[in-house]
């Protein structure tokens, strides 16, 4: 079971996602309202974390700016960028995401996205 941790500043955006994913299968192991927290909680996660669903804009730290200190600290996590922005994309597979759905997203296609890596690390590992 893959695990995940989303990070969004909209609490029924976490809620509503939270509630998909469990109901699909993963095993969803915390949130975070900006990035900020995001980067405290995952880098003193005990439990293995695979993906982490990312918000660009939040208050007090971006999901850019996010997704650069987590890469510096946990350089093999898979971190799928969920945002409005859709100019965006460029900038945050730059910094080390592995994908980017646009929101509102379809979530059959962030299903997709997620199993599309969880295969990949499969095969290669």
């Amino acid at each position: 079971m893959a695990t995940v941790f989303i990070v969004d500043d909209d609490l029924s955006i976490v809620k509503l996602t939270k509630l998909l994913l469990e109901g699909s299968g993963f095993q969803v192991i915390g949130t975070a309202a900006n990035g900020q927290i995001a980067v405290s909680k995952i880098i003193s996660l005990s439990e293995k974390l695979d993906f982490v669903i990312m918000d660009y804009r939040m208050p007090i730290m971006d999901g850019i700016e996010a997704t650069r200190e987590i890469l510096k600290i946990i350089d093999h996590l898979k971190i799928i960028f969920a945002t409005a922005d859709e100019d965006i994309k460029e900038q945050a597979l730059k910094v080390g995401a592995i994908a980017v759905v646009n929101k509102p997203f379809n979530f059959d296609e962030l299903l997709t996205t997620i199993n599309d890596f969880s295969i990949e690390n499969t095969i290669w590992a």
